[in-house]
C-alpha cells in the first residue's frame, strides 16, 4: 500500500505542476443526482435505456427503472482457454464487449476480448489477442465508434499499465497501443465520450479514506500518446472504498459509476472487511453533467 501512495502521490503532483491537472479545467461538471445498489462489482454500460453491471463472474442487465431484466451467473462457457474474470465492460449495437482472463493474487493470463449478446447475455465471439504486446492483465474495455476501435486497460502497476491497448472495432485486429502521459496506475475502468476517453484509477488509499480519481486521456494529437487530465476527484462517494467501471449516457447527460465498499483489498481482490460491514456493497452513482465553463 505504501508503494501504490507513493506513486499516486507522485502522479498528482506532476498533474498539477504540469498543468494537467488544476490548469486544466475538468470537460464537465458532475452533480450527483441518484445511488443505486446493484449485484455486480466490476463493470457498467449502458445503451437504449438499459443497463449491464459485471461482476468477476457474472453479467447482468437492468431496465431504466433498474428493475434486474437478465442474468448469466455462468459467463465463461464456450472458451477454449481458461478464464475466471471480467472486468469493466461496454456496450456498442446491443453487443457487450468483455475483456476476459483469468485472474488471481494480483496477475492476469489468457486475457481475450469477447463479445456478447446484449439480450442473451451469452457469448458470441472472440477477438484473437496478441500475445507480443506485452498487456500483462486486463481492467477494463471501451468501444470508440467513432474511430472504430476497442481499448483495453490493464490494472497492474508496471510498465504495461502506462498502455491503452487497442484493437479493431469491426474486425478485431490489433492496431497498437496508446501510451498515457503522465501514467495513471491501478486503472479499473474506461469508457469513451464525445472524443475522449475517460480511466478511473483505484488511486486513494481506502484506509485512510483517501478519494480515488477518474482521468481523461485526450487522444486528438498524437496518435501514439494520450496526455492525461486529472477529471473528478470522488470525495462524494457513500464511503472510501474501490472504485470500479464507468460509462456515460449522452441522450441522458448523465454519467454512471460503479464503487465497492466495506471490503479490504488486497492483490486486487476482496480479503475481509471494514469494521461494520460483512459483505461488500455494490453501489452506481449517477450524476447529472454539464459543460464545463
Amino acid at each position: 500500500m505504501q508503494k501504490k501512495t507513493i506513486a499516486m502521490f507522485s502522479l498528482t503532483a506532476a498533474l498539477f505542476l504540469s498543468g494537467c491537472g488544476s490548469g486544466t479545467k475538468s470537460a464537465f461538471r458532475y452533480e450527483l443526482a441518484e445511488v443505486h445498489q446493484v449485484g455486480g462489482r466490476q463493470g457498467i454500460c449502458t445503451e437504449n435505456g438499459n443497463y449491464w453491471v459485471s461482476g468477476s463472474g457474472t453479467l447482468e442487465k437492468y431496465d431504466s427503472s433498474w428493475n434486474l431484466i437478465a442474468e448469466n451467473t455462468e459467463p465463461f462457457e464456450g472458451y477454449a482457454l481458461e478464464v475466471n474474470h471480467i472486468g469493466d465492460i461496454d456496450v456498442y449495437n446491443n453487443e457487450l464487449y468483455l475483456g476476459v482472463e483469468y485472474f488471481m493474487d494480483g496477475e492476469g493470463k489468457n486475457i481475450q476480448v469477447a463479445v456478447y449478446d446484449g439480450d442473451t447475455l451469452r457469448l458470441k465471439r472472440v477477438f484473437p489477442f496478441r500475445a507480443d504486446t506485452d498487456q500483462l492483465e486486463c481492467s477494463g474495455i471501451a468501444a470508440d465508434p467513432d474511430s472504430r476501435t476497442v481499448y483495453m486497460t490493464s490494472w497492474i502497476d508496471d510498465k504495461s499499465s502506462e498502455y491503452l491497448y487497442m484493437y479493431d472495432l469491426d474486425t478485431g485486429d490489433y492496431k497498437g497501443k496508446l501510451k498515457m502521459q503522465p501514467a495513471p496506475g491501478w486503472i479499473q475502468g474506461i469508457a469513451y465520450y464525445k472524443g475522449n476517453l475517460y480511466i478511473t484509477s483505484d488511486d486513494g488509499d481506502a484506509d485512510k479514506d483517501e478519494p480515488d480519481h477518474m482521468y481523461r486521456v485526450d487522444v486528438s494529437g498524437n496518435q501514439d500518446t494520450g496526455q492525461i487530465h486529472l477529471e473528478k476527484t470522488f470525495d462524494d462517494v457513500t464511503r472510501q472504498g474501490e472504485i470500479e467501471g464507468l460509462t456515460f449516457d449522452e441522450d441522458l447527460g448523465r454519467f454512471f459509476l460503479l464503487y465497492n465498499r466495506g471490503a479490504k483489498i488486497v492483490a486486487g481482490m476482496p480479503r475481509g472487511f471494514y469494521e461494520g460491514y460483512t459483505e461488500e456493497i455494490h453501489e452506481v452513482f449517477v450524476y447529472d453533467m454539464t459543460e464545463a465553463d
